[in-house]
């Protein structure tokens, strides 16, 4: 977005400063900077000075932070139990486009995450898992390749499209006759001399080909193209080649498979090759569109997920919600502490900060009960958000929560039937709430002590 406000430009900064830290809950942390500015406002009114309220914010910012930490539960799971992971990546893509299909996206991400993560050091590397795209299909068409995706088919259309057990052989020389770097021209006045010339030409492309056969390679990736010949050759000789693979593509089959770039026909060796355990050709329907998948690969760290969808905004709206969901499988997978959504830790963090209003004295006592009614904007933009009367629900849900004394009741946005999240199974990362909370705080109170912004083109 393009923003003037200068104002408006640090809310965009927040809500990017969340993205990058915990990948989710950008919209929140927004929501919440934006209420705790409007109740900064009344204070003013008042005639408080700002840096009061700046101080009584920090303060009530500690005992919200504190109180999550009270309220949030382990949450245990292990690779062979993925369930716990999926409800909570479903969780977060409930508030985005693609809901239709969220278990499916879900269960996607969580592999993905799994597929890529260091269980014992608590480490996912996101860089591992590669986000792709096609335009056509419907968004239940999404599949996870434990492998990569590569934008090419074979090179001939009579090649196997199945190859198990695949040892490839990734080249960057061209398949073809070598050619003198001067100009030249050839001169032939006789059939004999163009017999032997495409003679010659076979035996070239014969002993190119032999040379693949001979080292045991059932797979040829090239970086350059072949011509009629050689390609005709390769078919005769039932060897797959696929062609005009690009530079980076060919270093992510070279790590993937375990295999080395070979620059040179002469230097082709056995332990050169890459082995992945399936190469096949995928088709789109009925579209002349086809992909390679390199699966089961040696080194099979790396996956791709592939969205197909109805128009490109579509695929990429999904990228945005599937990237959000494997942020925060990666969350829990470092820090496996949650809280209930729904509006319910908000709520919760609500009560106990007006609670703990009345301990203290002089100005900032104003300011942490402020605090505390900033803090109901998020569950009520969710009751209006879903169509409920925003303060009766929430009123209604806040004297639940203190007769039972029970903090997971939160806003019933599905209209399920119960208000206690944790039978609706919602919930979020407690790294994640508490840095939306920190996050909102120090930018409200930063713009407070703004006094004036001066726009240098006034001058």
């Amino acid at each position: 977005m393009d923003v003037d406000n200068q104002i408006a430009k640090l809310m965009v900064e927040l809500s990017r400063s969340q993205d990058y830290e915990i990948g989710d809950g950008t919209t929140g942390v927004v929501v919440l900077a934006g209420s705790l500015l409007e109740q900064a406002e009344k204070l003013l009114e008042r005639g408080i000075q700002p840096i009061r309220i700046a101080e009584g914010y920090e303060m009530a910012s500690k005992i919200a932070f504190d109180h999550l930490e009270h309220i949030s539960t382990r949450f245990e799971f292990t690779a062979a139990n993925i369930e716990p992971l999926v409800q909570t990546c479903m969780t977060t893509l409930s508030s985005k486009i693609v809901n239709r299909c969220k278990r499916m996206l879900a269960e996607i991400a969580v592999r993905a995450v799994l597929a890529v993560a260091d269980l014992e050091r608590k480490d996912v590397n996101l860089d591992l898992i590669k986000v792709d795209g096609k335009v056509g299909g419907k968004l239940e068409d999404t599949e996870l390749i434990y492998g990569i995706a590569v934008d090419k088919d074979m090179s001939h259309p009579q090649m196997p499209k199945r190859i198990e057990d695949a040892n490839i052989a990734i080249l960057t020389c061209p398949f073809e006759p070598p050619k003198p770097k001067t100009k030249h021209k050839v001169d032939i006045d006789t059939v004999e001399k163009f017999q032997t010339m495409r003679g010659q030409e076979q035996k070239y492309f014969d002993e190119m080909v032999q040379k693949c056969k001979d080292v045991g390679a059932t797979l040829v990736i090239c970086q350059w193209g072949f011509d009629d010949e050689a390609n005709h050759l390769l078919m005769q000789r039932n060897l797959p080649a696929v062609r005009w693979v690009g530079g980076v593509e060919l270093e992510l089959i070279a790590i993937a498979t375990g295999g080395r770039i070979v620059p040179r026909f002469q230097e082709l060796t056995p332990d050169k090759l890459g082995q992945a355990g399936l190469v096949r050709e995928k088709s789109f329907g009925t579209t002349k569109d086809r992909m390679l998948c390199i699966e089961r690969c040696a080194n099979s760290r790396a996956v791709t997920i592939f969205i197909r969808g109805g128009n490109k905004m579509m695929i990429e709206e999904a990228k945005r919600s599937i990237h959000d969901a494997l942020c925060v499988a990666r969350n829990l997978i470092r820090n496996n502490s949650i809280v209930y959504g729904g509006g319910s830790a908000e709520i919760s963090c609500s009560v106990a900060v007006e609670a703990a209003a009345d301990r203290y004295a002089g100005a900032e006592q104003y300011a942490i009960r402020s605090f505390a009614d900033a803090l109901d904007g998020i569950p009520l933009a969710l009751a209006e958000n879903s169509g409920l009367p925003p303060i009766d629900t929430l009123t209604a849900v806040k004297s639940q929560q203190i007769q039972e004394n029970n903090p997971y009741c939160g806003i019933d946005c599905n209209d399920v039937g119960t208000n206690d999240m944790r039978e609706q199974n919602v919930f979020e990362t407690l790294i994640g709430k508490q840095q939306q909370i920190l996050l909102a705080t120090q930018v409200v109170k930063m713009i407070l002590k703004i006094d004036d912004v001066i726009t240098p083109s006034e001058f």
